[in-house]
């Protein structure tokens, strides 16, 4: 009896001791096609209500004003309960967002983001009566550029997933966004074609639960998209396939699941969430709600020789005198610079300057135009002038590292960054989405992502 005792002691201290547990929830809502997908997101809407759990309901544009027009308050009023996210302005009608970005650059497709998604953004504000705090992309049509105009247009938070950038399975910031994506095993769902319910999905869900909670903490990342509860086929994937792109009025309807097919599929979820919940320590959580307990992204101050020594070592994040910091962030502390949200180089550059080492104020000079660029752009120079000749952004970071307690002239270091392995290189694998035309390649797309890497460190959970 005394061993039970003390194993049962022992059980309850470390359930003590372990980290909280934070699990976002949320549901695609994209089918403006087949109606009974409405039905589908009020009824998930008010069964996640009953439990007492507010997810986090990611709404499409034309789905928000088909919504609207059919007069559907009572969807619109239940959606309302929960957390509003924004899912793009049509979805898949083509361009979606990777098709459209994919030929321009850092700056244009940023505008280009803007001005297709905004007007979605704009009457999905409008219909629900609340401000989206996310954003995700439609499939796996992800872009960087969107980052940038997500500020713009006051989204802070990117949630989604894919295989285009991650960070170890959590949250993290890059872009001047905090990212919940390529979330890998912390990121999965009950499946709905098992039967009842997933008891292989509770177990899964219960092995993240304690892996995470013996970490100090993370989050789990669920998704599902209304319209499967009631189709048997997505209703993108029967119009929009491989670049299609057929007019409306030849779009048909994805194939519906019986009555008692999706009162099975509503069940499935019911119970994941009740077994969930009932394990302490987890917690469901909104975008908004994520953001408070995330550290915020901008550090402290900061000793520069400390963020020198770094520097010297590799151009990647790193945790430096107890703070989380991004290559930006400790460029923008070697130039005497104030802690702040920027964006990395627009473009790829060379060092053009030939010589070992630049004159000491030749070099003070091009220090100060450097961090005069990022005052006026809000963006990393893609390279800096030393007279007519350039230095690379990379160079130029590892020479200012090298020489921030150097007297006289400056030797010239060629940097090397660290944060590329955590982009991916395939341009086909990311974005093999069945509405992508055959063969799409998003090379392009990765070759500005691995750019913006100058942005990107771990989010930390607040003390």
């Amino acid at each position: 009896m005394s061993r039970l005792l003390a194993l049962l002691l022992l059980f309850a201290v470390a359930s003590l001791a372990a980290g909280p547990v934070y699990v976002v929830l949320w549901f695609d809502t994209e089918d403006y096609i087949e109606p009974s997908a409405d039905d589908a997101a009020l009824r998930i809407a008010a069964d996640l209500r009953a439990e007492g759990v507010k997810a986090t309901f990611k709404i499409v544009g034309e789905k928000a004003r088909l919504l609207e027009s059919r007069g559907r308050r009572d969807v619109i009023q239940a959606l309302s309960q929960h957390a509003i996210g924004y899912h793009s302005n049509w979805h898949s009608v083509h361009p979606t967002p990777a098709e459209y970005l994919v030929t321009l650059n850092y700056l244009e497709g940023a505008d280009e983001f803007e001005r297709r998604e905004g007007p979605g953004l704009a009457d999905v504000k409008r219909i629900l009566g609340a401000d989206p705090v996310c954003y995700g992309q439609p499939g796996s049509s992800w872009g960087p550029q969107s980052n940038l105009a997500l500020r713009r247009m006051g989204i802070p938070v990117y949630l989604d997933e894919g295989e285009q950038v991650g960070l170890n399975g959590q949250p993290f910031w890059y872009g001047g966004l905090l990212y919940v994506f390529g979330m890998g095993k912390n990121q999965f769902r009950a499946r709905l074609d098992v039967g009842p319910e997933d008891s292989a999905a509770n177990r899964r869900f219960d092995e993240a639960a304690a892996r995470l909670g013996a970490d100090g903490g993370g989050g789990i990342s669920i998704y599902y998209h209304p319209t499967e509860f009631v189709t048997t086929e997505f209703w993108d994937g029967v119009n929009f396939a491989r670049g299609a792109n057929p007019d409306r009025g030849s779009w048909v309807k994805p194939k519906r699941r019986t009555a008692a097919e999706s009162e099975r599929c509503y069940g499935v979820l019911r119970r994941f969430v009740q077994h969930m919940k009932q394990r302490p320590g987890v917690r469901f959580v909104t975008p908004r709600e994520i953001l408070g307990l995330y550290e915020s992204p901008l550090p402290g101050v900061l000793g520069r020789s400390a963020v020198a020594a770094q520097l010297r070592r590799s151009i990647s994040f790193a945790q430096v005198n107890g703070e989380m910091l991004s290559p930006a962030d400790m460029l923008l502390a070697l130039l005497d610079m104030q802690p702040q949200v920027v964006d990395g180089p627009a473009a790829p550059a060379k060092t053009t300057y030939a010589q070992r080492t630049i004159p000491a104020a030749a070099f003070r000079l091009a220090a100060l135009d450097a961090a005069a660029f990022i005052r006026r752009f809000g963006r990393l120079p893609n390279a800096v002038f030393v007279g007519a000749e350039t230095v690379s952004l990379i160079d130029f970071a590892a020479t200012l590292a090298n020489a921030i307690e150097a007297t006289g002239d400056v030797t010239l270091v060629h940097g090397n960054t660290g944060f590329e392995q955590y982009f991916a290189t395939d341009g086909r694998k990311p974005f093999n989405w069945v509405i992508h035309p055959e063969g799409f390649d998003g090379t392009p797309l990765l070759a500005l992502a691995r750019l913006q890497g100058w942005t990107l460190k771990p989010a930390r959970l607040g003390k």
